[in-house]
Protein backbone atom coordinates (compact mmCIF):
# COMPACT_ATOMS: atom_id res chain seq x y z
CA UNK A 1 0.00 0.00 0.00
CA UNK A 2 2.79 2.36 0.85
CA UNK A 3 4.50 1.60 -2.44
CA UNK A 4 1.31 2.43 -4.34
CA UNK A 5 0.89 5.71 -2.49
CA UNK A 6 4.49 6.66 -3.12
CA UNK A 7 4.12 5.76 -6.79
CA UNK A 8 1.11 8.04 -7.27
CA UNK A 9 2.76 10.79 -5.26
CA UNK A 10 5.78 10.63 -7.55
CA UNK A 11 3.59 10.78 -10.67
CA UNK A 12 1.68 13.71 -9.17
CA UNK A 13 4.94 15.53 -8.51
CA UNK A 14 6.14 14.95 -12.08
CA UNK A 15 2.81 16.15 -13.43
CA UNK A 16 3.02 19.31 -11.35
CA UNK A 17 6.57 20.01 -12.51
CA UNK A 18 5.59 19.49 -16.17
CA UNK A 19 2.51 21.72 -15.81
CA UNK A 20 4.58 24.60 -14.40
CA UNK A 21 7.71 24.19 -16.54
CA UNK A 22 6.42 22.75 -19.84
CA UNK A 23 7.76 25.77 -21.70
CA UNK A 24 11.33 24.81 -20.80
CA UNK A 25 10.91 21.59 -22.78
CA UNK A 26 9.75 23.53 -25.85
CA UNK A 27 12.47 26.19 -25.72
CA UNK A 28 14.89 24.38 -28.01
CA UNK A 29 12.35 23.26 -30.65
CA UNK A 30 10.83 26.76 -30.73
CA UNK A 31 14.26 28.40 -30.96
CA UNK A 32 15.25 26.07 -33.79
CA UNK A 33 12.04 26.90 -35.68
CA UNK A 34 12.52 30.63 -35.09
CA UNK A 35 16.12 30.49 -36.33
CA UNK A 36 15.02 28.83 -39.60
CA UNK A 37 12.26 31.39 -40.24
CA UNK A 38 14.49 34.32 -39.31
CA UNK A 39 17.32 33.15 -41.58
CA UNK A 40 14.90 32.79 -44.49
CA UNK A 41 13.59 36.30 -43.81
CA UNK A 42 17.07 37.84 -43.62
CA UNK A 43 18.33 35.95 -46.68
CA UNK A 44 15.59 37.29 -48.93
CA UNK A 45 15.01 40.80 -47.56
CA UNK A 46 18.43 42.03 -46.48
CA UNK A 47 20.17 43.94 -49.27
CA UNK A 48 23.56 42.85 -47.93
CA UNK A 49 22.65 39.16 -47.63
CA UNK A 50 23.97 36.31 -49.75
CA UNK A 51 20.78 36.35 -51.83
CA UNK A 52 20.80 40.14 -52.03
CA UNK A 53 22.33 41.79 -55.09
CA UNK A 54 25.50 39.82 -55.69
CA UNK A 55 26.46 39.74 -59.36
CA UNK A 56 27.14 36.46 -61.09
CA UNK A 57 29.56 35.86 -63.95
CA UNK A 58 29.72 33.04 -66.51
CA UNK A 59 33.18 32.20 -67.82
CA UNK A 60 34.17 29.81 -70.58
CA UNK A 61 37.57 28.17 -70.11
CA UNK A 62 39.26 27.23 -73.38
CA UNK A 63 42.10 24.82 -72.55
CA UNK A 64 45.44 24.70 -74.42
CA UNK A 65 45.71 22.33 -77.36
CA UNK A 66 48.51 20.13 -76.00
CA UNK A 67 48.51 19.51 -72.25
CA UNK A 68 51.30 17.17 -71.21
CA UNK A 69 50.25 16.98 -67.58
CA UNK A 70 47.48 15.03 -65.88
CA UNK A 71 44.71 16.18 -63.50
CA UNK A 72 47.14 17.23 -60.73
CA UNK A 73 47.18 20.92 -61.82
CA UNK A 74 43.38 20.96 -61.64
CA UNK A 75 43.60 19.67 -58.09
CA UNK A 76 45.80 22.67 -57.27
CA UNK A 77 43.16 24.97 -58.80
CA UNK A 78 40.39 23.51 -56.64
CA UNK A 79 42.62 23.80 -53.58
CA UNK A 80 43.26 27.47 -54.39
CA UNK A 81 39.52 28.13 -54.61
CA UNK A 82 39.27 27.22 -50.93
CA UNK A 83 40.69 30.70 -50.36
CA UNK A 84 37.13 32.09 -50.43
CA UNK A 85 36.43 30.45 -47.06
CA UNK A 86 35.61 33.02 -44.39
CA UNK A 87 34.66 32.70 -40.74
CA UNK A 88 31.39 34.58 -40.13
CA UNK A 89 30.47 36.05 -36.78
CA UNK A 90 27.02 36.10 -35.20
CA UNK A 91 26.23 39.48 -36.78
CA UNK A 92 27.03 38.12 -40.27
CA UNK A 93 24.86 35.06 -39.75
CA UNK A 94 21.73 36.48 -38.16
CA UNK A 95 21.67 40.01 -39.59
CA UNK A 96 23.34 39.65 -43.00
CA UNK A 97 22.04 36.19 -43.82
CA UNK A 98 25.42 34.44 -44.20
CA UNK A 99 24.50 30.77 -44.51
CA UNK A 100 27.20 29.29 -46.75
CA UNK A 101 30.58 30.01 -48.32
CA UNK A 102 30.84 31.49 -51.82
CA UNK A 103 29.79 28.85 -54.40
CA UNK A 104 31.25 27.83 -57.75
CA UNK A 105 29.52 25.93 -60.54
CA UNK A 106 31.85 23.92 -62.81
CA UNK A 107 29.98 22.71 -65.88
CA UNK A 108 30.89 20.40 -68.75
CA UNK A 109 28.58 21.05 -71.70
CA UNK A 110 28.02 19.08 -74.87
CA UNK A 111 26.44 21.35 -77.50
CA UNK A 112 25.46 19.55 -80.71
CA UNK A 113 28.77 17.70 -80.83
CA UNK A 114 30.96 20.49 -79.41
CA UNK A 115 32.36 20.38 -75.87
CA UNK A 116 32.74 23.44 -73.63
CA UNK A 117 34.07 24.08 -70.12
CA UNK A 118 32.14 26.69 -68.12
CA UNK A 119 32.43 28.13 -64.62
CA UNK A 120 29.65 30.21 -63.08
CA UNK A 121 30.73 32.15 -59.98
CA UNK A 122 30.26 35.35 -58.05
CA UNK A 123 31.91 38.26 -59.86
CA UNK A 124 34.01 39.06 -56.79
CA UNK A 125 35.66 35.60 -57.09
CA UNK A 126 36.60 35.99 -60.75
CA UNK A 127 40.15 37.24 -60.14
CA UNK A 128 40.82 34.33 -57.80
CA UNK A 129 39.71 31.76 -60.38
CA UNK A 130 41.62 33.38 -63.24
CA UNK A 131 44.81 33.57 -61.19
CA UNK A 132 44.55 29.88 -60.29
CA UNK A 133 43.91 28.78 -63.89
CA UNK A 134 46.63 30.94 -65.46
CA UNK A 135 49.10 29.75 -62.80
CA UNK A 136 48.65 26.15 -63.97
CA UNK A 137 47.71 26.72 -67.62
CA UNK A 138 49.30 29.99 -68.87
CA UNK A 139 48.15 29.35 -72.45
CA UNK A 140 44.48 28.88 -71.57
CA UNK A 141 41.87 31.46 -72.56
CA UNK A 142 39.14 32.70 -70.22
CA UNK A 143 36.18 34.46 -71.81
CA UNK A 144 33.17 36.05 -70.18
CA UNK A 145 30.07 34.72 -71.96
CA UNK A 146 26.33 34.72 -71.62
CA UNK A 147 24.75 31.90 -69.62
CA UNK A 148 24.10 29.16 -72.19
CA UNK A 149 20.89 28.22 -70.33
CA UNK A 150 19.36 31.49 -71.57
CA UNK A 151 19.40 30.15 -75.14
CA UNK A 152 16.72 27.61 -74.23
CA UNK A 153 13.01 27.99 -73.40
CA UNK A 154 12.20 28.80 -69.79
CA UNK A 155 9.76 25.89 -69.60
CA UNK A 156 10.88 22.44 -70.71
CA UNK A 157 9.42 20.00 -71.69
CA UNK A 158 7.19 21.67 -74.25
CA UNK A 159 5.95 21.00 -77.75
CA UNK A 160 9.42 21.19 -79.32
CA UNK A 161 11.82 20.25 -76.50
CA UNK A 162 12.18 17.29 -74.15
CA UNK A 163 14.70 16.39 -71.46
CA UNK A 164 15.94 13.74 -69.06
CA UNK A 165 17.78 14.60 -65.87
CA UNK A 166 18.92 13.37 -62.46
CA UNK A 167 20.94 14.39 -59.45
CA UNK A 168 23.71 12.02 -58.41
CA UNK A 169 24.06 10.07 -55.19
CA UNK A 170 26.85 7.96 -53.68
CA UNK A 171 26.76 4.18 -53.99
CA UNK A 172 28.03 3.99 -50.37
CA UNK A 173 26.08 5.44 -47.45
CA UNK A 174 29.10 7.12 -45.88
CA UNK A 175 30.08 10.42 -47.54
CA UNK A 176 33.81 10.00 -46.94
CA UNK A 177 34.53 6.85 -48.89
CA UNK A 178 36.49 8.17 -51.91
CA UNK A 179 35.75 7.38 -55.53
CA UNK A 180 38.40 6.14 -57.96
CA UNK A 181 40.92 8.95 -58.41
CA UNK A 182 43.31 9.82 -61.23
CA UNK A 183 46.30 7.95 -59.78
CA UNK A 184 44.31 4.71 -60.28
CA UNK A 185 43.95 5.28 -64.04
CA UNK A 186 47.59 4.49 -64.84
CA UNK A 187 48.39 1.70 -67.27
CA UNK A 188 50.19 -1.04 -65.32
CA UNK A 189 52.82 -1.80 -68.00
CA UNK A 190 53.76 1.58 -69.49
CA UNK A 191 52.84 3.68 -66.46
CA UNK A 192 50.98 6.15 -68.69
CA UNK A 193 47.73 7.65 -67.52
CA UNK A 194 44.49 6.69 -69.26
CA UNK A 195 42.64 10.00 -69.20
CA UNK A 196 39.09 9.39 -67.87
CA UNK A 197 37.87 12.59 -69.56
CA UNK A 198 38.33 10.95 -72.96
CA UNK A 199 35.19 8.82 -72.61
CA UNK A 200 33.08 11.78 -71.46
CA UNK A 201 34.27 14.03 -74.29
CA UNK A 202 33.82 11.38 -76.95
CA UNK A 203 30.28 10.71 -75.75
CA UNK A 204 29.46 14.43 -75.87
CA UNK A 205 30.95 14.56 -79.35
CA UNK A 206 28.32 12.11 -80.66
CA UNK A 207 25.44 14.54 -80.07
CA UNK A 208 23.58 15.55 -83.20
CA UNK A 209 21.88 18.84 -84.15
CA UNK A 210 19.57 20.17 -81.47
CA UNK A 211 20.91 17.75 -78.80
CA UNK A 212 22.71 18.85 -75.62
CA UNK A 213 24.09 17.22 -72.45
CA UNK A 214 24.93 19.32 -69.39
CA UNK A 215 26.98 18.06 -66.44
CA UNK A 216 27.06 20.35 -63.41
CA UNK A 217 29.17 20.37 -60.23
CA UNK A 218 27.83 23.01 -57.85
CA UNK A 219 30.57 23.47 -55.22
CA UNK A 220 30.73 25.10 -51.80
CA UNK A 221 34.09 24.83 -49.95
CA UNK A 222 34.20 23.27 -46.50
CA UNK A 223 36.42 24.95 -43.85
CA UNK A 224 39.69 23.12 -43.22
CA UNK A 225 39.50 20.46 -40.55
CA UNK A 226 35.73 20.06 -40.53
CA UNK A 227 35.79 17.23 -43.05
CA UNK A 228 38.52 15.39 -41.13
CA UNK A 229 36.55 15.62 -37.88
CA UNK A 230 33.41 14.41 -39.65
CA UNK A 231 35.32 11.49 -41.18
CA UNK A 232 36.91 10.41 -37.88
CA UNK A 233 33.93 8.14 -37.15
CA UNK A 234 34.48 6.29 -40.42
CA UNK A 235 38.20 5.86 -39.73
CA UNK A 236 37.51 4.45 -36.25
CA UNK A 237 35.00 2.06 -37.78
CA UNK A 238 37.51 0.87 -40.38
CA UNK A 239 40.16 0.43 -37.66
CA UNK A 240 37.74 -1.65 -35.61
CA UNK A 241 37.61 0.83 -32.75
CA UNK A 242 34.36 1.16 -30.78
CA UNK A 243 32.29 4.11 -31.92
CA UNK A 244 30.47 6.01 -29.21
CA UNK A 245 26.75 6.24 -29.82
CA UNK A 246 25.52 9.78 -30.26
CA UNK A 247 22.29 10.27 -28.30
CA UNK A 248 20.06 13.30 -28.77
CA UNK A 249 18.51 15.33 -25.94
CA UNK A 250 15.21 13.56 -26.56
CA UNK A 251 16.99 10.21 -26.34
CA UNK A 252 18.49 11.13 -22.97
CA UNK A 253 15.04 12.15 -21.67
CA UNK A 254 13.54 8.86 -22.79
CA UNK A 255 16.41 6.99 -21.17
CA UNK A 256 15.87 8.82 -17.84
CA UNK A 257 12.09 8.36 -17.74
CA UNK A 258 12.37 4.69 -18.72
CA UNK A 259 14.37 4.03 -15.56
CA UNK A 260 12.05 5.85 -13.13
CA UNK A 261 9.51 3.06 -12.67
CA UNK A 262 12.15 0.29 -12.24
CA UNK A 263 13.86 2.54 -9.69
CA UNK A 264 10.74 2.49 -7.49
CA UNK A 265 11.10 -1.22 -6.78
CA UNK A 266 14.85 -1.35 -6.39
CA UNK A 267 18.24 -0.07 -7.53
CA UNK A 268 18.83 0.31 -11.25
CA UNK A 269 21.85 -1.51 -12.62
CA UNK A 270 23.88 0.02 -15.43
CA UNK A 271 26.04 -1.92 -17.81
CA UNK A 272 29.67 -1.84 -16.82
CA UNK A 273 32.07 -0.62 -19.48
CA UNK A 274 34.28 -3.46 -20.62
CA UNK A 275 37.62 -2.88 -22.22
CA UNK A 276 38.52 -5.42 -24.85
CA UNK A 277 42.12 -6.06 -25.80
CA UNK A 278 42.69 -5.41 -29.47
CA UNK A 279 45.06 -7.23 -31.77
CA UNK A 280 47.53 -5.18 -33.84
CA UNK A 281 45.96 -3.40 -36.78
CA UNK A 282 48.07 -5.24 -39.38
CA UNK A 283 46.79 -8.61 -38.20
CA UNK A 284 43.14 -7.58 -37.82
CA UNK A 285 42.72 -6.11 -41.29
CA UNK A 286 42.93 -7.91 -44.61
CA UNK A 287 45.08 -6.42 -47.40
CA UNK A 288 41.98 -4.96 -49.07
CA UNK A 289 40.74 -3.46 -45.78
CA UNK A 290 44.14 -1.84 -45.27
CA UNK A 291 43.98 -0.35 -48.78
CA UNK A 292 40.51 1.05 -48.07
CA UNK A 293 41.67 2.58 -44.77
CA UNK A 294 44.70 4.12 -46.48
CA UNK A 295 42.55 5.60 -49.26
CA UNK A 296 40.09 7.11 -46.76
CA UNK A 297 42.86 8.61 -44.61
CA UNK A 298 44.66 10.13 -47.60
CA UNK A 299 41.42 11.55 -48.97
CA UNK A 300 40.50 13.16 -45.65
CA UNK A 301 43.79 15.07 -45.76
CA UNK A 302 42.50 17.12 -48.74
CA UNK A 303 40.25 20.16 -48.88
CA UNK A 304 36.60 19.23 -49.36
CA UNK A 305 33.67 20.74 -51.21
CA UNK A 306 30.00 20.15 -50.57
CA UNK A 307 28.80 19.23 -54.05
CA UNK A 308 25.55 19.02 -55.95
CA UNK A 309 26.22 16.87 -59.00
CA UNK A 310 23.54 16.65 -61.68
CA UNK A 311 23.17 16.07 -65.40
CA UNK A 312 20.55 16.98 -67.99
CA UNK A 313 20.04 15.70 -71.50
CA UNK A 314 17.95 18.27 -73.37
CA UNK A 315 17.11 18.25 -77.04
CA UNK A 316 14.64 18.78 -79.84
CA UNK A 317 11.98 16.09 -79.88
CA UNK A 318 12.72 15.28 -83.53
CA UNK A 319 16.19 13.92 -82.70
CA UNK A 320 15.78 13.01 -79.02
CA UNK A 321 17.70 9.76 -78.45
CA UNK A 322 17.79 8.30 -74.93
CA UNK A 323 20.75 6.09 -75.83
CA UNK A 324 22.94 9.16 -75.17
CA UNK A 325 21.86 8.98 -71.51
CA UNK A 326 23.11 5.44 -70.99
CA UNK A 327 26.36 6.19 -72.80
CA UNK A 328 27.10 9.28 -70.73
CA UNK A 329 26.12 7.73 -67.37
CA UNK A 330 28.26 4.73 -68.30
CA UNK A 331 31.22 7.05 -68.88
CA UNK A 332 30.68 8.55 -65.43
CA UNK A 333 30.69 5.09 -63.85
CA UNK A 334 34.39 4.73 -64.67
CA UNK A 335 34.97 6.75 -61.49
CA UNK A 336 33.29 4.05 -59.38
CA UNK A 337 35.24 1.63 -57.19
CA UNK A 338 33.29 -1.31 -55.77
CA UNK A 339 35.56 -1.46 -52.71
CA UNK A 340 35.35 2.27 -52.04
CA UNK A 341 32.67 4.55 -53.50
CA UNK A 342 30.99 5.66 -56.68
CA UNK A 343 28.20 7.84 -58.03
CA UNK A 344 24.84 6.89 -59.48
CA UNK A 345 21.70 8.75 -60.57
CA UNK A 346 19.55 9.45 -57.52
CA UNK A 347 16.29 7.52 -57.88
CA UNK A 348 14.06 10.20 -56.34
CA UNK A 349 15.33 12.88 -58.76
CA UNK A 350 15.08 10.90 -61.99
CA UNK A 351 12.66 12.42 -64.46
CA UNK A 352 10.31 9.45 -64.63
CA UNK A 353 6.82 8.85 -63.29
CA UNK A 354 5.70 5.63 -61.60
CA UNK A 355 2.33 3.88 -62.02
CA UNK A 356 -0.40 6.52 -61.61
CA UNK A 357 -0.32 9.55 -63.96
CA UNK A 358 3.23 8.58 -64.94
CA UNK A 359 3.51 11.05 -67.85
CA UNK A 360 2.33 14.04 -65.80
CA UNK A 361 4.58 13.16 -62.88
CA UNK A 362 7.52 12.76 -65.24
CA UNK A 363 6.88 16.19 -66.78
CA UNK A 364 6.69 17.71 -63.29
CA UNK A 365 10.07 16.22 -62.37
CA UNK A 366 11.55 17.42 -65.67
CA UNK A 367 10.44 21.01 -65.06
CA UNK A 368 11.70 20.82 -61.49
CA UNK A 369 15.23 19.62 -62.27
CA UNK A 370 15.47 21.97 -65.26
CA UNK A 371 14.73 24.99 -63.05
CA UNK A 372 17.10 23.74 -60.35
CA UNK A 373 19.88 23.44 -62.92
CA UNK A 374 19.28 26.91 -64.35
CA UNK A 375 19.21 28.44 -60.84
CA UNK A 376 22.25 26.42 -59.70
CA UNK A 377 20.20 25.17 -56.78
CA UNK A 378 21.83 23.00 -54.08
CA UNK A 379 18.76 21.97 -52.10
CA UNK A 380 18.43 18.33 -51.16
CA UNK A 381 21.15 15.71 -50.78
CA UNK A 382 24.73 16.90 -51.36
CA UNK A 383 27.85 14.87 -52.01
CA UNK A 384 31.24 15.46 -50.39
CA UNK A 385 34.19 15.52 -52.79
CA UNK A 386 37.84 16.24 -52.09
CA UNK A 387 39.93 18.36 -54.42
CA UNK A 388 41.54 15.17 -55.76
CA UNK A 389 38.17 13.61 -56.57
CA UNK A 390 36.94 16.78 -58.26
CA UNK A 391 40.12 17.04 -60.33
CA UNK A 392 39.60 13.45 -61.48
CA UNK A 393 36.06 14.13 -62.71
CA UNK A 394 36.57 17.66 -64.05
CA UNK A 395 39.89 18.51 -65.70
CA UNK A 396 41.26 19.52 -69.07
CA UNK A 397 42.17 16.45 -71.17
CA UNK A 398 45.82 15.71 -71.78
CA UNK A 399 47.66 15.40 -75.07
CA UNK A 400 46.46 11.82 -75.66
CA UNK A 401 42.85 12.98 -76.19
CA UNK A 402 42.46 13.92 -79.87
CA UNK A 403 38.76 14.67 -80.09
CA UNK A 404 37.61 17.22 -82.68
CA UNK A 405 34.61 17.94 -80.44
CA UNK A 406 36.76 19.72 -77.85
CA UNK A 407 37.05 23.50 -78.04
CA UNK A 408 40.75 24.35 -77.58
CA UNK A 409 43.13 27.26 -78.04
CA UNK A 410 44.17 27.19 -81.71
CA UNK A 411 47.72 28.41 -81.21
CA UNK A 412 50.23 29.12 -78.49
CA UNK A 413 50.16 32.51 -76.84
CA UNK A 414 53.47 34.26 -76.29
CA UNK A 415 54.42 37.35 -74.36
CA UNK A 416 55.32 40.56 -76.15
CA UNK A 417 59.05 41.23 -76.80
CA UNK A 418 60.76 43.25 -74.10
CA UNK A 419 62.13 45.78 -76.66
CA UNK A 420 58.77 46.42 -78.35
CA UNK A 421 58.50 50.21 -78.98
CA UNK A 422 55.47 51.85 -77.37
CA UNK A 423 54.23 55.17 -78.73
Amino acid sequence: MDITVNFWEILKTFGLVFFNAWWLILVWPLWYLFAIIWMEFVAFYSKDSFNGKYKWTMLEIIPPREIERGPKPMEMIFTGLSGVITTPNTFDIYLNGFFRQDPFSFELVGEEGRVHYYVRLLSKSRNLLEAQIYAQFPEAQILEVEDYCNKFPKIVPNRDWDLWGADFDFTQKDLFYPIKTYDQFEESITGEMIDPMAALIEQLGTLGPGQHIWLQYMLVPIPEGESFKAGATLMNKLKGKPVAEQMSVFGHLVDVFSKIIPALSGPVEFKAATKKEEAPLDTRLSPMERDVLKAVEENLGKNFFKTKMRMIYIGKRTGFDKSHIGGFVGAIKQFNDLHLNGVKPEAISKTAGIIFSAAKRADFRKRKIYNRYRNRNMDGFNLMFSTKELATMFHFPNITVKSPALTQVSSKLGSAPANLPIE
